[in-house]
């Protein structure tokens, strides 16, 4: 079995498909598709999106729910972390060892928790 997509909301499609666009920018993944409601990103293995809920709610995070990206090195959750800081996201957790992995923890502009792990 093998993870095909993620769905994150968002109450500002706008501000959430710039923060994802300078955020997959970092690895060369570029935009799909966008509608008035989603804006997809597409690379070999997975796809992502940022969504208004289709139930005309507000969007809300997860509590516990996290969105891992296995990033490959060191060098490159370091340097994912410090780019969503720039883009206005904030740290959750500074990049170090945790367990086997290396591993930094950073919530977007619509407080949805991300992982980044080598």
């Amino acid at each position: 079995m093998q993870m095909n997509y993620f769905v994150v909301g968002t109450n500002d499609k706008d501000a959430a498909t710039r923060f994802y666009d300078a955020f997959f920018k970092e690895f060369g993944i570029n935009q799909v598709m966008s509608n008035d409601r989603m804006t997809y990103w597409q690379s070999d293995s997975f796809a992502f999106a940022v969504a208004t809920p289709f139930d005309e709610q507000p969007a809300t995070h997860g509590n516990g729910t996290m969105v891992g990206f296995a990033l490959g090195s060191v060098d490159a959750v370091k340097r994912l972390h410090s780019k969503v800081l720039e883009l206005g996201g904030r740290c959750e957790g500074e990049p170090g060892e945790r367990g086997p992995m290396f591993s930094a923890y950073v919530r977007d502009l619509d407080n949805n928790k991300l992982c980044f792990s080598a």
